[in-house]
């Protein structure tokens, strides 16, 4: 990987991450543009402001004294509205940086204003005092649901991976959430240290569950087949939740009908080396901040592999599922995932076989987590190719449960493959411009090699419990 660290370097050496040029466009979707970081930015400072809070400073989220570029998260009544870096050396004062806000979400800002029926702001320094607060509209759908809140089961798979699980289950713990509980699946454990953190950090306030088949999609079947929750969500050992993010993913399966899964916003816990803000550039895990509904019928999206492409719905890392469907499906294929040979890959076909049952998937942005990227350009190429892999596995686990979309498959194939690959398709702006070469080839071949790996790892996973019969 030394040529890939080498290449790298150097493109970030240059300036800002699109080779020292005026910042362009942000990648589509994410409404964040990344490349206007360069390499001395970092470390960059991460940080949040509420619009309608009294408070006349940004809220340091950790460390960040002296960085030049402070990452920081605009809310508005709790709803995450965007993300723009400010100028570090300005100070943390809120009124230092409203015009920068104003300039990249002033937009957003008037929508959100206007979908509770206030006034819309008509410059910068309107954003000086706080912001209308009280009961708006988008306040009054929250405390309507939490007056009848459903009850969320958190299953969170690790394994041998101590501090990062501590900071996890912290944070869940501190979730303004009236009804919940948290169910810790130690997969295939090499020690007891887990088990241990567990029960000394955490005395009576987590469940603690050991699976001893090995595989990310074993261990939330494990999960699944122990939960109470008319609602199941799944978060990653190295992610922090926001505080309102099991708030948000109770109100994504109240704001349509027949709601499968919600799936949430996922931004970077730490921008510190080259290799973290590259992948923010290739498109990171984030969709975004509009809150999407996707089904097979009066919400499918403009993309020729729809229901195909799954990433484009959600990540692994930050999703929930009505409990009663997911058992009905069988939980997750336990053939894929991480620690499988098929590497990744639960998570896409959990998305699809929902869409395909006829249930809605609904992307809520509220529901926020933080995520711990890779730091080294080592690790973010194994990556490459372990998306690839699973990707390739999950399209066959897809047509393996559900074969009677084999046909759409093959149907979509000629043109949805070259609309998810070329590098000038509205799908993929901007996000090879810095993204090393190698990394393309490695998540190509892949993807050519992830059908083979379903079956061997199928295999090998043969006579594996689902948790309908765990449960029986």
């Amino acid at each position: 990987m030394s040529a890939i660290g080498t290449f790298a370097s150097a493109r970030l050496r240059a300036g800002t991450m699109n080779g020292g040029g005026a910042a362009s466009a942000a990648p589509a979707g994410t409404g964040v543009l990344w490349n206007e970081l360069s390499v001395a930015d970092l470390p960059v400072a991460r940080a949040e402001l509420e619009l309608a809070s009294s408070t006349g400073t940004l809220e340091l989220l950790g460390a960040g004294d002296g960085a030049s570029k402070v990452m920081t998260l605009v809310r508005l009544h709790s709803a995450p509205l965007g993300v723009v870096f400010l100028d570090g050396r300005r100070g943390l004062s809120r009124r230092a940086h409203v015009g920068t806000i104003w300039s990249a979400l002033g937009d957003a800002i008037n929508r959100h204003l206007a979908s509770d029926g206030l006034d819309r702001l008509v410059r910068a320094e309107d954003l000086v005092q706080p912001l209308p607060d009280g009961l708006t509209r988008c306040q009054d759908r929250r405390r309507t649901v939490l007056a009848q809140a459903p009850c969320v089961s958190v299953v969170v798979a690790t394994r041998e991976r101590h501090e990062s699980l501590r900071r996890c289950l912290s944070s869940l713990l501190a979730s303004e959430y009236p009804r919940f509980e948290v169910i810790v699946v130690d997969n295939d454990p090499a020690t007891a240290a887990t088990a241990e953190m567990v029960e000394h950090s955490f005395p009576g306030q987590i469940r603690y569950l050991r699976e001893s088949r090995r595989g990310l999609g074993a261990a939330h079947n494990r999960g699944v087949a122990e939960a109470s929750g008319t609602i199941i969500a799944f978060v990653d050992d190295d992610v922090v939740v926001d505080r309102h993010w099991l708030a948000a993913l109770a109100e994504g399966f109240a704001v349509t009908g027949d709601v499968g899964c919600v799936t949430g916003l996922i931004l970077p816990a730490q921008l510190d080396t080259p290799a973290q803000v590259l992948l923010e550039r290739h498109g990171g895990f984030g969709k975004g901040f509009d809150l999407q509904i996707f089904d097979r019928r009066g919400h499918r999206p403009a993309d020729p592999l729809f229901p195909f492409r799954s990433g484009r719905f959600g990540s692994g890392a930050n999703m929930a599922f009505d409990a009663s469907l997911l058992r009905r499906l069988g939980g997750f294929d336990p053939a894929i995932g991480t620690g499988t040979f098929a590497r990744g890959g639960d998570d896409l076909t959990a998305f699809f076989r929902v869409l395909v049952a006829g249930s809605r998937l609904v992307y809520q942005p509220g529901a926020l987590v933080w995520h711990r990227h890779h730091r080294d350009l080592a690790s973010l190429g194994n990556q490459a190719y372990g998306y690839g892999v699973g990707f390739g596995a999950y399209l066959a686990s897809a047509i393996a449960h559900e074969p009677a979309m084999l046909p759409a498959l093959l149907r979509r194939v000629p043109g949805g493959v070259a609309f998810a690959a070329r590098r000038s398709s509205a799908s993929n702006a901007d996000r090879y411009q810095d993204w090393p070469s190698e990394f393309v080839g490695l998540e190509r071949r892949g993807m050519i090699f992830g059908p083979f790996a379903y079956l061997v790892s199928r295999w090998r996973a043969r006579g594996a419990a689902r948790p309908s019969e765990v449960a029986a």
